[in-house]
C-alpha cells in the first residue's frame, strides 16, 4: 500500500519540507561515495546506537566518544539503504507540505524536530540493550502524519496497491489510509510479522511515538482554522 498523492493543494511553497528532503538525500549521497569502514563508522558515530546512552562505559569501549546525545537528532538525518530514504522521502513529500502550510516555516521546523527527538527518545526507552545505529527520518515523518490524521482526516489519498506483478490504483480517505498505517506498525511490533515493503527490525517505537507525539502537541503549531474541502479531485496540480 504505497501512497502516490493526496488531494489537498499547498497554499504556499514548503521550503522546510524541500531543505529536509535534500539534506536526507544528500547525506545519503555523500554515504555512497564513501569507503565502507568509513560509512560504517560514520553510520554508528551519528546514528543513535542505544545502549552508547545506557551503558557509557561499553561506548567508551566501542569507541563511540560522549556526544551528549546529538545522535538523537543528528540520526533523523540519516538512512540505511536506498529503499527506506525512498519511502520515507515519498511520505514527507505528500504529508509534510500541508502541514509546513498550516503551521508556517519556523513552527514546522520545531515541531518536526521536537516530534523526531521525542520518537528517537520513545525507541532509545524501550530498547536501551540495542547495539546496532537507528537511523532514519520516519520517527519525525510519524508526528507528520499524527497532525495530518486529525487536521486533514477526510482528505482523499491515492494509493498504489501490487497484486502480483500488476499495480491498481484507489482513493480512500487520508484517516483509513494512516489508521491502517498504525494498525501495521502495532501487529509488527506484537507479532514480530514483517510488514511488507518494510525493512525487518524497522524502529517500530519511534514510528508509534512520533505520531503519538505529532497528534498530541500539533495544535501547539497552528494559528489558524483548517481549511478544506472534501470533493477535491486529485489532479497533477495537488500537493505530492
Amino acid at each position: 500500500m504505497i501512497p502516490i498523492r493526496d488531494s489537498i493543494p499547498c497554499n504556499t511553497t514548503p521550503y522546510v519540507t524541500w531543505g529536509i528532503m535534500v539534506i536526507c538525500i544528500g547525506v545519503y549521497i555523500l554515504m555512497l561515495l564513501m569507503p565502507d569502514s568509513v560509512a560504517q563508522h560514520f553510520l554508528y558515530m551519528y546514528g543513535m546506537v542505544p545502549l552508547r546512552y545506557t551503558n557509557p562505559t561499553w561506548s567508551q569501549h566501542f569507541g563511540l566518544p560522549p556526544d551528549y546525545y546529538f545522535s538523537f537528532l543528528s540520526s533523523l538525518f540519516l538512512h540505511g539503504g536506498w529503499l527506506h530514504l525512498l519511502v520515507n522521502m515519498m511520505f514527507l513529500w505528500i504529508f509534510a507540505d500541508n502541514i509546513e502550510d498550516l503551521m508556517g516555516h519556523k513552527r514546522f521546523i520545531a515541531f518536526y524536530l521536537i516530534c523526531g527527538l521525542l520518537a528517537t527518545y520513545t525507541q532509545w526507552y524501550f530498547s536501551q540493550n540495542l547495539i546496532v545505529p537507528v537511523v532514519g527520518a520516519s520517527g519525525a515523518i510519524a508526528g507528520v502524519l499524527g497532525a495530518y490524521f486529525f487536521r486533514f482526516p477526510y482528505a482523499r489519498v491515492v494509493i498504489m496497491v501490487p497484486i502480483l506483478i500488476f499495480p491498481f490504483f484507489f482513493e480512500i480517505p487520508a484517516i483509513a489510509f494512516l489508521g491502517v498505517w498504525v494498525i501495521l506498525q502495532l501487529q509488527e511490533l506484537t507479532t514480530g510479522s514483517m510488514i511488507p515493503g518494510m525493512a525487518s527490525g524497522s524502529a517500530l517505537w519511534a514510528h508509534l511515538g512520533g505520531f503519538a507525539v505529532g497528534a498530541l502537541i500539533h495544535s501547539l503549531f497552528i494559528d489558524k482554522p483548517t481549511v478544506y474541502h472534501v470533493d477535491v479531485e486529485p489532479s497533477e496540480e495537488a500537493d505530492g
